[in-house]
């Protein structure tokens, strides 16, 4: 398997979608940050079963608004092209969750989406149907609606690369697929015109926190090829290098492939797909990081 994912009515008139799995009449209220769905704590949960997280598909690549009021993330049957859904918290309940085409259907494959910490801006992921010519694009907000979508004017896109997403300081990270390597691009004014490798064990999904003290990223164990895909942290150290890899260990890594982390806007939440359904499709997870700083060095 390739592991290489304002007003409302204004907004969704300005792009192109369609509907989910429930009508308008047929949504659930859900009332409360977190489309109202129960915290987790130490143990792994499906996130929003039957709303987000549907048996049948794949599901990924999760993001949050910085108010926790709008959720975008990546989702497909097998056979068909990834896309991003959306939905948005409005008078304390959420919209039925519908597909946004930021390109307007102009790229086949659109994924990865992630919202920066203004939230006036949302980077994703375009690609072929066959998962080529990946590339970095953006939207940014405008007073009621986003922007038509622009392609990153960065070397960050002079390889085949994706998965963005940000630290709080807006430095942005990314997977070079080209190289098979993480990197990161230092944030100048809002531009990315130097990249550098961040130097790290492995990974392919590398997801940095809020605050840039740790990453996180799904990897197999290079001395371990048996071991099916598991989420590992980094620990930043006071020199600004990283720690080894440190597996989450067995209560979020299972016998299935855990992939494509995210950690929420306010650093509670850990998400992640694992591809526990029959034929190997994903739903998503969210885990308390308490699981994180848990495996935190003593200092």
């Amino acid at each position: 398997m390739n592991y290489i994912g304002i007003s409302i009515t204004l907004l969704f008139s300005l792009l192109a979608f369609s509907s989910n799995s429930y009508g308008q009449d047929e949504f659930p209220v859900l009332e409360g940050p977190y489309l109202g769905q129960k915290p987790p704590g130490l143990i792994p949960e499906v996130f929003a079963p039957g709303i987000v997280s549907i048996n049948g598909r794949h599901e990924g690549g999760i993001s949050f608004s910085s108010d926790l009021d709008e959720i975008y993330f990546k989702a497909h049957k097998k056979d068909e092209n990834a896309a991003i859904y959306f939905s948005k918290l409005e008078d304390n309940k959420w919209k039925p969750i519908q597909k946004v085409s930021f390109t307007k259907g102009k790229k086949e494959q659109e994924m990865h989406p992630f919202v920066t910490a203004d939230s006036k801006r949302i980077y994703f992921t375009t690609a072929k149907s066959d998962y080529t010519d990946n590339r970095i694009w953006y939207v940014n907000r405008l007073d009621n609606a986003w922007s038509k979508a622009i392609k990153l004017d960065s070397p960050i896109n002079d390889d085949d690369v994706f998965f963005p997403n940000q630290a709080n300081n807006g430095d942005l990270y990314y997977f070079n697929i080209s190289k098979m390597k993480t990197y990161y691009a230092p944030n100048d004014n809002g531009s990315f015109p130097e990249i550098k490798p961040v130097e790290m064990g492995f990974g392919v999904h590398t997801f940095i926190s809020p605050s840039q003290d740790y990453l996180v990223s799904n990897a197999r164990n290079k001395e371990d090829d048996s071991k099916k895909s598991d989420l590992y942290v980094y620990f930043k150290k006071k020199d600004g290098t990283w720690t080894k890899p440190i597996n989450l260990g067995d209560k979020v890594n299972s016998n299935f492939i855990e992939s494509v982390p995210s950690v929420t806007p306010d650093g509670k939440y850990l998400f992640f797909s694992r591809y526990n359904e029959e034929n190997e499709l994903s739903n998503l997870y969210w885990v308390s990081t308490e699981v994180i700083e848990k495996l935190r060095p003593k200092v």
